[in-house]
């Protein structure tokens, strides 16, 4: 316990990495999932309970079980261990039909995210934002296959179960998407941030981030590395702060 708390501290005073000076979040045990958006950062745990961040501290959101949750434009969402969809409204989450996922995207105003057989599923924004308790929501499928999925103001962009990488554009408030564009490179997981930034992680716990993305070239031309002395399992980015989730469960805060 001594040499975690030493590596905290040491952590916050030396990590600076391409720019961005990184320190510990408000810490909670056994951390599995993080995602940042609409101006909140929200995350999950090992025991599937679900944690907004409020000042410097953890703040339990909702009573639902559930394994992974995101935030954005589009509202709260999380899937549960049984890859029910669920929305926060009203104090707490409840559940959405039409659809089984594994992971969700609520970050652009539509609702993306994946099933376990890798399809890809959309809800425009009208819907994501007028659904009730009752009903079943009109997903739509979209051609192709992803094990992960995000979606931003410029496109939208994915990996599939072989790390290869695939940008589309999209349009903010609906699911018409183009063609997929294949991206040099290789990844596990992708997260596109509300002003369309794009960061990766790869299978060894590397995070990169998309350079030279414009309203001329949405795909970017390349990768930067942005090193980082742990490994790295989960990034999310949102106002100007990069969110990361490492390996040991510890939340970093990096501006």
């Amino acid at each position: 316990m001594k040499t975690l708390a030493t590596f905290l501290v040491l952590l916050n005073y030396f990590t600076r990495c391409h720019g961005w000076i990184c320190t510990t979040a408000p810490s909670h045990q056994a951390a599995s999932q993080v995602d940042a958006g609409n101006g909140m950062v929200v995350m999950t745990d090992k025991n599937s309970n679900s944690f907004f961040l409020s000042d410097s501290s953890w703040s339990k959101l909702g009573s639902v079980p559930l394994k992974h949750v995101s935030v954005g434009s589009a509202g709260v969402w999380g899937v549960d261990r049984d890859n029910k969809v669920y929305k926060f409204s009203a104090g707490d989450f409840f559940p959405t039909h039409g659809q089984v996922l594994i992971q969700v995207d609520a970050g652009d105003g539509k609702v993306v995210g994946v099933t376990s057989q890798n399809t890809i599923h959309c809800l425009d924004a009208n819907s994501a934002a007028a659904i009730e308790e009752e009903g079943n929501l009109n997903w739509r499928t979209i051609p192709g296959l992803l094990m992960y999925f995000s979606c931003g103001p410029v496109g939208c962009w994915g990996v599939n179960s072989g790390q290869d990488i695939f940008f589309t554009k999209a349009s903010p408030d609906s699911c018409s998407l183009g063609g997929w564009n294949r991206i040099d490179g290789a990844a596990v997981k992708v997260e596109v941030g509300s002003d369309g930034r794009v960061f990766v992680v790869n299978q060894s716990g590397n995070v990169y981030e998309r350079t030279g993305i414009s309203e001329a070239a949405p795909q970017g031309t390349g990768w930067t590395q942005i090193s980082f002395c742990v490994s790295i399992k989960h990034v999310t980015y949102d106002l100007g702060r990069l969110w990361l989730l490492t390996d040991a469960g510890v939340i970093l805060n990096c501006i």
